[in-house]
């Protein structure tokens, strides 16, 4: 199947209830992507719920404990195409028990789209110190993820007033400086919307004769094609494997780096063996057909031969056989920003550290130094301890197997970079500096 077009990845942002779902699901009727009756179905169940406006959130939302709660949980997947891109969109949850499933879609993101409300209380809330909104504008800048689209949405509840959408913008603006961001260079564009009406989501609106920019839907063109990582050692994350009667054992997952064609033979490490397992890729599938290459930037399922289900999983990296294996760790260096800690962090500290698909328990056994976030000056030989706000050059020790990637080596992927969570919330965020190796000994 040749391509046609650049795939991006691209990921929705925010606060809860400030519309995310419902505006992918506007642009998918829109483009005439979602069936009537389809939606007359999920229009009924919204009445039923007593959730009369959710029926275009529906389509994103699948899981029956999601639609009641009018919440996303697991990130949903869609792909649509603009005039430039294949675009896979990424719905990600925005309330706080949900945010390890955020991390997990947005460290595979190219591109995020921040839906803010214009409902005077619900922007403050939002982009305010416990809003998830600048939690999640926090975790993309960290990630690396270099652009952005804001829609401010829900005009309608404000009469369309330019006013009002002014003010919001500037908001967003403070708030994207704050944490490092240039506007100018990172943010693509500032749109007005009312989602569950259509307003500037695929088509531009006659109540907003002072807005002159491009659509939610023209915006999506004016993301960058990110560079990829082609000439790089294959990398793949597993996300999920399955077992599909007829084909065998199919891991799921996007490649960060390299490429992958039927055929090669491949090493997955940590797994569940204690020198990794290797088998050999006889298929592979991007929605739904088959490719002769996988790419860097590709969501993909492959047909693994010589491999059992129970020995891979969610959290393992793939590589080639004949190029540079995946690091197994026996501790890293990572520079972090705290974003949150009640107290403060010291030697000892056991949360969990998520890094690309892997979510494993760690503990921190040295801090080095802290640093000034901004210019990674060294300010303090190693500090008794660090706090909210703090960055800092810390040691980690994984307590469970693990392999990554330093960031520099495979640089604006998920492999090198992740969020350190305890207690029900992100603590911090990091990029991994170096790897004092584990050796494995693989059997080619």
């Amino acid at each position: 199947m040749p391509r046609q077009k650049p795939h991006i990845n691209v990921v929705t942002i925010g606060h809860v209830d400030n519309g995310k779902s419902t505006l992918l699901g506007r642009l998918l009727w829109d483009l005439k992507l979602i069936d009537e009756k389809i939606l007359e179905q999920y229009r009924q169940l919204a009445k039923e719920l007593g959730k009369e406006t959710f029926e275009f959130a529906f389509v994103m939302d699948k899981t029956k404990e999601e639609r009641e709660r009018g919440l996303t949980i697991d990130p949903t997947f869609y792909k649509i195409e603009t005039k430039k891109y294949e675009i896979t969109f990424g719905d990600l949850p925005g309330h706080r028990d949900f945010i390890k499933n955020m991390i997990t879609g947005a460290s595979q993101a190219d591109a995020a789209v921040l839906v803010v409300s214009a409902k005077p209380g619900e922007t403050e809330t939002a982009l305010g110190p416990d809003g998830q909104g600048r939690e999640h504008l926090l975790l993309i800048r960290t990630l690396g993820i270099p652009q952005f689209i804001v829609i401010v949405n829900k005009m309608d509840a404000v009469n369309y007033d330019q006013k009002r959408f002014e003010d919001v913008k500037n908001m967003v603006l403070n708030l994207a400086r704050q944490i490092g961001y240039d506007p100018n260079k990172n943010i693509k564009a500032i749109i007005p919307v009312s989602a569950y009406n259509g307003d500037n989501v695929a088509s531009k609106s006659s109540r907003t004769p002072w807005y002159t920019g491009p659509t939610f839907y023209e915006a999506l063109d004016l993301f960058d094609e990110p560079p990829r990582l082609v000439d790089k050692p294959l990398r793949l994350p597993i996300e999920d494997v399955y077992s599909i009667k007829g084909v065998g054992i199919v891991p799921v997952g996007r490649v960060e780096s390299g490429k992958m064609r039927p055929g090669d033979r491949v090493v997955i490490l940590p797994s569940k063996k204690p020198n990794g397992v290797v088998g050999e890729v006889k298929s592979i599938q991007m929605h739904h057909q088959d490719l002769d290459e996988a790419v860097a930037g590709d969501n993909i399922g492959f047909n693994l031969k010589g491999v059992e289900k129970q020995d891979i999983g969610r959290g393992d990296l793939v590589g080639k056989i004949g190029e540079p294996m995946p690091k197994m760790v026996e501790e890293l260096t990572a520079r972090i920003v705290v974003l949150w800690h009640p107290s403060a962090i010291s030697v000892g500290y056991a949360p969990v550290v998520h890094i690309h698909t892997a979510s494993v328990p760690v503990k921190i056994v040295e801090i080095v130094s802290k640093i000034d976030p901004r210019t990674g000056q060294e300010i303090e030989k190693n500090p008794q301890f660090i706090k909210t706000g703090d960055a800092a050059i810390v040691k980690i020790v994984p307590l469970k197997p693990l392999a990554a990637e330093r960031y520099q080596d495979f640089p604006n992927t998920s492999l090198g970079r992740f969020a350190i969570r305890d207690m029900g919330k992100t603590i911090a965020v990091g990029q991994v500096l170096e790897i004092k190796e584990k050796k494995v000994e693989i059997k080619a």
